[in-house]
Protein backbone atom coordinates (compact mmCIF):
# COMPACT_ATOMS: atom_id res chain seq x y z
CA UNK A 1 0.00 0.00 0.00
CA UNK A 2 1.52 3.22 -0.86
CA UNK A 3 1.18 5.30 1.94
CA UNK A 4 -0.31 8.98 1.08
CA UNK A 5 1.27 12.49 2.34
CA UNK A 6 -2.04 14.44 2.94
CA UNK A 7 -1.44 15.45 6.68
CA UNK A 8 2.02 16.07 6.02
CA UNK A 9 1.75 18.19 2.47
CA UNK A 10 -1.03 20.16 4.16
CA UNK A 11 -2.88 20.47 1.25
CA UNK A 12 -4.49 17.18 0.27
CA UNK A 13 -6.39 15.37 3.09
CA UNK A 14 -9.57 15.92 1.15
CA UNK A 15 -9.29 19.71 0.78
CA UNK A 16 -8.30 22.73 3.50
CA UNK A 17 -11.35 23.71 5.58
CA UNK A 18 -11.49 27.57 5.80
CA UNK A 19 -11.02 27.62 9.77
CA UNK A 20 -8.25 30.00 11.49
CA UNK A 21 -6.79 28.76 15.16
CA UNK A 22 -5.81 31.44 16.34
CA UNK A 23 -3.59 30.54 19.42
CA UNK A 24 -5.18 28.05 21.41
CA UNK A 25 -5.66 29.36 24.61
CA UNK A 26 -7.74 27.75 26.97
CA UNK A 27 -10.50 30.08 29.07
CA UNK A 28 -12.35 28.78 32.53
CA UNK A 29 -14.87 27.24 30.94
CA UNK A 30 -12.41 24.26 29.53
CA UNK A 31 -13.13 25.79 25.62
CA UNK A 32 -10.30 26.66 23.49
CA UNK A 33 -10.32 30.22 22.17
CA UNK A 34 -10.74 30.56 18.54
CA UNK A 35 -11.85 26.32 18.54
CA UNK A 36 -15.19 25.83 17.25
CA UNK A 37 -18.45 25.03 18.80
CA UNK A 38 -18.69 21.78 18.44
CA UNK A 39 -15.97 20.85 20.39
CA UNK A 40 -17.31 19.49 23.61
CA UNK A 41 -15.47 17.81 26.71
CA UNK A 42 -14.35 13.93 27.85
CA UNK A 43 -13.94 15.67 31.14
CA UNK A 44 -15.43 17.56 33.81
CA UNK A 45 -12.26 18.18 36.04
CA UNK A 46 -13.86 16.53 38.56
CA UNK A 47 -15.21 13.05 37.91
CA UNK A 48 -14.14 10.11 35.79
CA UNK A 49 -17.67 9.46 34.37
CA UNK A 50 -17.91 8.76 30.58
CA UNK A 51 -14.13 6.98 31.22
CA UNK A 52 -13.75 3.13 32.06
CA UNK A 53 -10.23 1.71 33.97
CA UNK A 54 -8.44 -1.38 33.15
CA UNK A 55 -5.45 -2.65 35.32
CA UNK A 56 -3.57 -5.27 33.69
CA UNK A 57 -2.29 -6.28 36.89
CA UNK A 58 -6.26 -7.51 37.82
CA UNK A 59 -5.69 -10.25 35.34
CA UNK A 60 -1.87 -11.51 35.16
CA UNK A 61 1.16 -11.04 36.92
CA UNK A 62 4.40 -9.33 35.76
CA UNK A 63 7.59 -10.05 37.11
CA UNK A 64 7.53 -6.87 39.62
CA UNK A 65 4.44 -8.72 41.06
CA UNK A 66 6.55 -11.16 42.72
CA UNK A 67 8.26 -9.33 45.43
CA UNK A 68 9.79 -12.09 47.74
CA UNK A 69 10.75 -14.24 44.73
CA UNK A 70 12.86 -16.49 47.32
CA UNK A 71 10.05 -16.62 49.42
CA UNK A 72 7.95 -17.76 46.93
CA UNK A 73 10.03 -20.51 45.21
CA UNK A 74 11.01 -21.81 48.23
CA UNK A 75 7.23 -22.34 48.99
CA UNK A 76 6.31 -23.40 45.87
CA UNK A 77 9.69 -26.26 45.69
CA UNK A 78 8.36 -27.57 48.82
CA UNK A 79 4.63 -27.52 48.45
CA UNK A 80 4.19 -26.25 51.91
CA UNK A 81 0.46 -25.52 51.32
CA UNK A 82 -2.18 -26.94 49.22
CA UNK A 83 -2.14 -24.24 46.94
CA UNK A 84 1.69 -23.82 46.78
CA UNK A 85 1.12 -27.76 45.56
CA UNK A 86 -0.96 -26.99 43.35
CA UNK A 87 0.50 -24.65 41.73
CA UNK A 88 4.09 -26.36 41.76
CA UNK A 89 2.23 -29.49 39.88
CA UNK A 90 1.21 -26.73 37.21
CA UNK A 91 4.40 -25.06 36.33
CA UNK A 92 5.93 -25.93 32.73
CA UNK A 93 9.17 -26.49 32.42
CA UNK A 94 10.21 -22.48 31.98
CA UNK A 95 8.82 -22.33 35.15
CA UNK A 96 10.50 -25.09 37.18
CA UNK A 97 13.73 -23.46 35.79
CA UNK A 98 12.79 -20.29 37.29
CA UNK A 99 12.23 -21.83 40.58
CA UNK A 100 15.89 -23.21 40.37
CA UNK A 101 16.93 -20.20 39.42
CA UNK A 102 15.58 -18.11 41.74
CA UNK A 103 16.38 -20.96 44.61
CA UNK A 104 19.88 -20.83 44.25
CA UNK A 105 20.60 -17.45 43.25
CA UNK A 106 22.48 -17.99 40.26
CA UNK A 107 21.85 -17.10 36.67
CA UNK A 108 19.28 -14.32 35.19
CA UNK A 109 17.46 -13.45 38.29
CA UNK A 110 14.93 -10.91 36.06
CA UNK A 111 14.35 -13.81 33.30
CA UNK A 112 13.53 -16.11 36.06
CA UNK A 113 10.81 -13.77 37.86
CA UNK A 114 9.11 -12.84 34.46
CA UNK A 115 9.03 -16.85 33.22
CA UNK A 116 7.62 -17.43 36.89
CA UNK A 117 5.30 -14.46 36.54
CA UNK A 118 3.78 -15.68 32.91
CA UNK A 119 3.18 -19.61 34.54
CA UNK A 120 1.12 -17.97 37.36
CA UNK A 121 -0.65 -15.75 34.57
CA UNK A 122 -1.27 -18.77 32.42
CA UNK A 123 -2.49 -20.60 35.54
CA UNK A 124 -5.24 -17.78 36.52
CA UNK A 125 -6.23 -17.55 33.31
CA UNK A 126 -6.90 -21.31 32.94
CA UNK A 127 -9.57 -22.04 35.21
CA UNK A 128 -10.27 -21.43 38.85
CA UNK A 129 -7.87 -22.45 41.13
CA UNK A 130 -10.89 -21.99 44.49
CA UNK A 131 -11.28 -24.93 46.20
CA UNK A 132 -13.18 -25.02 49.54
CA UNK A 133 -10.61 -27.57 51.16
CA UNK A 134 -7.42 -26.37 49.13
CA UNK A 135 -8.48 -22.89 50.84
CA UNK A 136 -9.73 -23.90 54.45
CA UNK A 137 -6.89 -22.49 56.50
CA UNK A 138 -6.06 -19.55 54.48
CA UNK A 139 -7.64 -15.75 55.20
CA UNK A 140 -9.52 -14.41 52.15
CA UNK A 141 -10.13 -10.88 52.12
CA UNK A 142 -13.77 -9.51 51.98
CA UNK A 143 -13.27 -8.58 48.42
CA UNK A 144 -11.93 -12.06 47.61
CA UNK A 145 -15.22 -13.91 49.28
CA UNK A 146 -17.64 -11.65 47.69
CA UNK A 147 -17.36 -13.28 43.85
CA UNK A 148 -16.64 -16.83 44.77
CA UNK A 149 -19.44 -18.44 43.58
CA UNK A 150 -19.96 -18.44 40.07
CA UNK A 151 -17.83 -15.96 38.14
CA UNK A 152 -15.81 -16.39 34.81
CA UNK A 153 -13.94 -14.75 31.80
CA UNK A 154 -12.36 -11.76 33.59
CA UNK A 155 -14.12 -11.92 36.87
CA UNK A 156 -12.89 -15.05 37.34
CA UNK A 157 -8.90 -14.27 36.04
CA UNK A 158 -8.97 -11.47 38.53
CA UNK A 159 -10.82 -13.62 41.45
CA UNK A 160 -7.96 -15.92 40.98
CA UNK A 161 -5.50 -13.17 41.12
CA UNK A 162 -6.94 -12.09 44.75
CA UNK A 163 -7.14 -15.52 45.77
CA UNK A 164 -3.01 -15.97 44.82
CA UNK A 165 -2.22 -12.87 46.94
CA UNK A 166 -4.49 -13.81 49.86
CA UNK A 167 -2.23 -16.81 49.87
CA UNK A 168 1.13 -15.56 49.50
CA UNK A 169 0.60 -11.65 51.17
CA UNK A 170 4.65 -11.24 51.25
CA UNK A 171 5.39 -12.78 48.09
CA UNK A 172 3.23 -11.03 45.54
CA UNK A 173 2.15 -7.60 45.48
CA UNK A 174 -1.74 -6.43 45.49
CA UNK A 175 -3.51 -5.69 42.58
CA UNK A 176 -3.91 -1.51 42.95
CA UNK A 177 -7.76 -0.79 42.00
CA UNK A 178 -7.59 2.41 40.54
CA UNK A 179 -4.47 3.57 37.73
CA UNK A 180 -6.35 6.81 37.40
CA UNK A 181 -8.11 9.78 39.42
CA UNK A 182 -8.85 13.42 39.15
CA UNK A 183 -6.35 15.69 41.25
CA UNK A 184 -6.67 19.09 41.42
CA UNK A 185 -8.74 19.64 37.96
CA UNK A 186 -6.88 17.05 36.59
CA UNK A 187 -7.18 13.70 35.15
CA UNK A 188 -4.06 11.94 36.53
CA UNK A 189 -2.27 8.57 36.73
CA UNK A 190 -1.44 7.04 40.02
CA UNK A 191 1.56 5.14 38.99
CA UNK A 192 -0.08 1.79 40.26
CA UNK A 193 0.71 -0.20 37.06
CA UNK A 194 0.36 -0.84 33.09
CA UNK A 195 -3.02 -0.07 32.39
CA UNK A 196 -5.38 2.01 30.31
CA UNK A 197 -8.66 4.47 31.00
CA UNK A 198 -10.76 4.55 27.94
CA UNK A 199 -13.86 6.38 26.81
CA UNK A 200 -17.40 4.64 27.16
CA UNK A 201 -18.29 5.91 23.74
CA UNK A 202 -16.58 4.60 20.13
CA UNK A 203 -15.62 7.52 18.46
CA UNK A 204 -14.59 6.91 14.26
CA UNK A 205 -13.69 10.69 12.78
CA UNK A 206 -12.49 13.05 15.60
CA UNK A 207 -10.58 16.01 16.53
CA UNK A 208 -9.00 15.57 19.76
CA UNK A 209 -7.77 18.13 21.69
CA UNK A 210 -5.69 18.35 25.18
CA UNK A 211 -3.62 19.60 27.29
CA UNK A 212 -0.41 17.37 29.32
CA UNK A 213 2.56 17.02 30.68
CA UNK A 214 4.78 14.03 32.16
CA UNK A 215 5.35 14.36 35.61
CA UNK A 216 7.76 11.52 36.89
CA UNK A 217 8.70 7.99 36.09
CA UNK A 218 10.40 4.94 37.72
CA UNK A 219 11.20 3.39 35.46
CA UNK A 220 10.63 6.11 32.91
CA UNK A 221 7.68 6.20 29.84
CA UNK A 222 6.38 8.57 27.79
CA UNK A 223 2.93 9.41 28.36
CA UNK A 224 0.75 8.00 25.71
CA UNK A 225 -2.59 7.75 23.86
CA UNK A 226 -4.74 4.77 22.02
CA UNK A 227 -6.17 5.02 18.80
CA UNK A 228 -8.23 2.90 16.61
CA UNK A 229 -9.05 0.95 19.62
CA UNK A 230 -10.44 -2.48 20.38
CA UNK A 231 -13.65 -1.98 23.38
CA UNK A 232 -13.40 -5.44 25.74
CA UNK A 233 -16.78 -7.46 25.73
CA UNK A 234 -18.44 -7.92 28.97
CA UNK A 235 -16.23 -11.19 30.63
CA UNK A 236 -13.45 -11.15 28.14
CA UNK A 237 -10.09 -10.60 28.90
CA UNK A 238 -9.29 -7.11 27.42
CA UNK A 239 -6.45 -7.05 24.56
CA UNK A 240 -3.10 -5.43 25.92
CA UNK A 241 -3.02 -1.33 25.34
CA UNK A 242 -6.77 -2.03 23.72
CA UNK A 243 -4.75 -3.52 20.84
CA UNK A 244 -4.72 0.34 19.56
CA UNK A 245 -2.52 2.46 17.79
CA UNK A 246 0.00 4.45 20.07
CA UNK A 247 0.66 8.11 20.00
CA UNK A 248 3.54 9.29 22.26
CA UNK A 249 3.07 12.53 23.64
CA UNK A 250 4.44 15.13 22.94
CA UNK A 251 7.56 14.05 20.96
CA UNK A 252 5.74 11.50 18.76
CA UNK A 253 7.29 8.13 19.54
CA UNK A 254 4.70 4.96 18.67
CA UNK A 255 3.53 1.72 18.79
CA UNK A 256 1.50 -0.71 17.16
CA UNK A 257 -0.34 -2.95 19.59
CA UNK A 258 -2.37 -4.80 16.89
CA UNK A 259 -2.24 -8.70 16.95
CA UNK A 260 0.09 -10.13 14.97
CA UNK A 261 2.54 -6.78 15.01
CA UNK A 262 3.06 -5.71 18.62
CA UNK A 263 6.12 -3.38 17.64
CA UNK A 264 6.63 0.07 16.35
CA UNK A 265 5.55 -0.27 13.31
CA UNK A 266 7.03 0.33 10.06
CA UNK A 267 5.98 3.01 7.15
CA UNK A 268 2.79 3.31 8.33
CA UNK A 269 4.08 5.92 11.04
CA UNK A 270 6.02 8.93 9.91
CA UNK A 271 8.07 11.23 12.34
CA UNK A 272 7.29 14.30 10.27
CA UNK A 273 9.29 16.49 12.86
CA UNK A 274 11.83 15.52 15.50
CA UNK A 275 11.29 17.91 18.59
CA UNK A 276 12.67 18.67 21.31
CA UNK A 277 10.07 18.72 23.69
CA UNK A 278 10.50 18.60 27.13
CA UNK A 279 7.83 15.95 28.53
CA UNK A 280 7.50 17.41 32.30
CA UNK A 281 6.69 20.94 30.89
CA UNK A 282 2.82 21.31 29.68
CA UNK A 283 1.97 20.73 25.89
CA UNK A 284 -1.22 21.33 24.22
CA UNK A 285 -2.00 18.48 21.91
CA UNK A 286 -4.16 17.66 19.02
CA UNK A 287 -5.08 14.25 17.28
CA UNK A 288 -6.60 14.41 14.07
CA UNK A 289 -8.24 10.52 13.17
CA UNK A 290 -10.36 8.79 10.85
CA UNK A 291 -11.17 5.43 11.26
CA UNK A 292 -12.58 5.07 7.71
CA UNK A 293 -9.18 5.44 6.04
CA UNK A 294 -7.06 4.40 8.83
CA UNK A 295 -5.37 7.81 8.91
CA UNK A 296 -4.11 9.78 12.09
CA UNK A 297 -2.22 12.86 12.64
CA UNK A 298 -0.23 15.20 15.82
CA UNK A 299 0.52 18.44 16.24
CA UNK A 300 1.94 19.48 19.93
CA UNK A 301 2.41 23.44 21.02
CA UNK A 302 4.94 24.14 23.56
CA UNK A 303 4.19 26.45 25.05
CA UNK A 304 0.40 25.64 24.56
CA UNK A 305 -0.65 28.64 23.77
CA UNK A 306 2.20 28.75 20.86
CA UNK A 307 1.86 27.96 17.19
CA UNK A 308 1.75 24.00 17.01
CA UNK A 309 4.54 22.00 14.85
CA UNK A 310 3.06 18.84 13.26
CA UNK A 311 4.72 15.91 14.90
CA UNK A 312 3.47 12.37 13.63
CA UNK A 313 1.53 10.57 10.89
CA UNK A 314 -0.07 7.77 11.07
CA UNK A 315 -1.59 5.48 7.53
CA UNK A 316 -2.93 2.11 7.61
CA UNK A 317 -6.28 1.36 6.17
CA UNK A 318 -6.16 -1.89 8.20
CA UNK A 319 -5.59 -0.77 11.38
CA UNK A 320 -8.80 1.94 11.12
CA UNK A 321 -11.74 0.90 13.40
CA UNK A 322 -14.46 2.64 15.40
CA UNK A 323 -13.47 2.26 19.45
CA UNK A 324 -13.03 3.77 22.31
CA UNK A 325 -9.64 6.41 22.57
CA UNK A 326 -7.86 5.62 25.59
CA UNK A 327 -4.80 7.25 27.74
CA UNK A 328 -2.51 4.45 28.77
CA UNK A 329 0.26 4.68 31.73
CA UNK A 330 2.65 2.03 30.02
CA UNK A 331 4.05 0.37 33.10
CA UNK A 332 4.15 1.09 37.19
CA UNK A 333 6.00 4.09 38.26
CA UNK A 334 4.48 6.67 35.26
CA UNK A 335 2.71 9.80 37.06
CA UNK A 336 1.24 12.12 33.64
CA UNK A 337 -1.40 14.44 33.63
CA UNK A 338 -4.30 15.39 31.40
CA UNK A 339 -6.56 18.85 31.45
CA UNK A 340 -8.71 20.18 28.85
CA UNK A 341 -9.97 17.30 27.14
CA UNK A 342 -11.99 18.09 23.90
CA UNK A 343 -13.50 16.09 21.06
CA UNK A 344 -15.17 17.37 18.00
CA UNK A 345 -17.03 14.58 16.20
CA UNK A 346 -17.19 16.66 13.21
CA UNK A 347 -13.49 17.77 12.33
CA UNK A 348 -12.24 19.84 9.30
CA UNK A 349 -9.51 17.59 7.44
CA UNK A 350 -6.42 19.09 8.69
CA UNK A 351 -5.03 20.27 12.05
CA UNK A 352 -5.81 23.45 12.95
CA UNK A 353 -3.37 24.51 15.85
CA UNK A 354 -0.50 24.54 13.08
CA UNK A 355 -1.86 27.68 11.68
Amino acid sequence: MQKERQYRNRRSFLKSAAIVAAGWFVNKTGQAEGQSSSMRPLFDGKTLDGWIQIQNSATSFSGNDIIDPAGLAKKLSDKSDPVSAFLSDLLDETGKTSLTTIATGTGDMKQARSGLAKNLTRIISSSSVYEAKRFQHIVLRPETQQPLKEPHGAELVHLNRLLLEDVFPQELSKTANNGWTVKDGLMASTGSGRGVIYTANDYSRFRLMFTMRHVSGDPDHQACVLLFCTRPQEGELPLDALAGIQFQVPRGGHWDYRPGHNNNGGTEFTLVTKSDYDPHQWSRVEILADASKGRAGMAVAQPPETKAVEVLDFADASAGKAGPIALQMHNAGLFDEYKDLLIDTNPTDELITVK
